[in-house]
């Protein structure tokens, strides 16, 4: 089991720094989880995550599970082997995919029935079955089967996705308690209620109640206003145990975790810092920037002067905008490099401005 230690809280905000020890060793919090959907962070090897201070990555059950499967990740010794990365993994139960694939899928109380978006074939995903893919996998964290609402949506809609994933949280929460050999995961419960202040109270406390490894915020950075988000994340804040970890789900923009930081938050995945430099942005405090733009053709400085990671160091703008406009890979990896050391960069000084408060 995991164990969170708080290590100092701010004195100027909600905000804590803390450590959360696993099995495959100890993450700072706060802390930013580059997303590896399919066993892999796009364009980066294992090698270069380590070197831009990467603690923890997050991959995807539902991906994972179509393609290249449970068993065969199982056979391969578990995901950790599988993809080279000996450090945490979070396997998401794929609540969200499914989610997204509104024309695909059947929600009942069981379970939910979805097509498969690679061949079409049916698969039917059930607390029990979520839980038992991600321990095949080995993962450190496990999250349990939700449903994720959208915004906006009718309250009713959202009290519903409250009732069934609490239903589903203590399905899944028993699964662990029956199955002895997933006790060397942490399952962590997702409070859902949508932008509806009772409703999210209401998840929280019923979520809570089954004590759980650690606490997730589904169903936010869906569309909603920031202003929206931090209110619903003032709401919860009460309820949510603090000895435990504090979790964000699928927030990637700086402003937003920031804030979401001084309002008690401790973790966060997301995949735009990959996604944006795939389409050629970089990110600087100043917000993205396209390394498309003419004014870059001859600018021979680094990307970020005060950024350490290995394109900042050795490359200009100019040739990574010549690499973006000749189609060469190696323009998405250092992208990719920079747009992850940047958020591992944040983190830290976030650390250490509590740290001396």
């Amino acid at each position: 089991m995991c164990k969170f230690e708080i290590v100092k809280k701010s004195k100027k905000s909600k905000a804590r720094v803390g450590k959360l020890y696993t099995t495959h060793g100890v993450i700072n919090t706060p802390v930013f989880m580059p997303v590896g959907t399919q066993g892999t962070v796009k364009t980066m090897s294992p090698r270069d995550l380590h070197e831009i201070g990467a603690e923890i990555i997050l991959s995807n059950t539902y991906h994972l599970s179509l393609r290249p499967g449970q068993e065969l990740i199982k056979e391969a010794g578990g995901l950790h082997k599988f993809m080279g990365w000996d450090k945490p993994i979070l396997t998401d139960s794929g609540g969200f995919q499914v989610y997204s694939l509104a024309e695909k899928r059947k929600v009942t109380d069981e379970g939910v029935e979805f097509k498969s978006h690679i061949d079409g074939t049916k698969h039917f995903f059930t607390p029990q079955k979520v839980l038992e893919i991600q321990d095949a996998f080995g993962s450190d964290i496990m999250m349990p089967l939700d449903e994720c609402v959208p915004y906006p949506c009718d309250k009713n809609q959202a009290a519903e996705a409250v009732r069934r994933t609490t239903r589903w949280a203590g399905e899944s929460k028993q699964s662990v308690i029956r199955n002895a050999g997933c006790v060397k995961r942490d399952l962590f419960g997702i409070i859902q209620g949508s932008t509806y202040p009772d409703l999210r109270i209401k998840s929280a406390q019923e979520i809570t109640s089954l004590n759980f490894a650690g606490y997730a915020i589904g169903g936010l950075s869906v569309g909603e206003p920031q202003e929206m988000m931090f209110e619903m994340l003032e709401t919860l804040y009460p309820y949510l145990p603090e000895d435990k970890p504090h979790y964000l789900m699928g927030v990637g923009f700086a402003s937003d975790i920031l804030g979401a930081i001084e309002r008690g938050m401790d973790m966060f995945d997301c995949v735009i810092p990959t996604r944006l430099a795939r389409h050629g942005s970089f990110l600087t405090y100043e917000g993205k920037t396209s390394i498309r733009n003419a004014r870059f053709e001859k600018d021979f400085s680094p990307i970020d002067p005060e950024c350490d990671c290995y394109a900042c160091k050795n490359f200009t703008k100019a040739y990574i905008r010549h690499l973006f406009w000749a189609r060469e890979i190696l323009a998405m990896q250092l992208l990719t490099i920079h747009n992850l050391r940047f958020f591992m960069r944040m983190m830290k000084k976030v650390r250490e401005d509590i740290l001396s408060e």
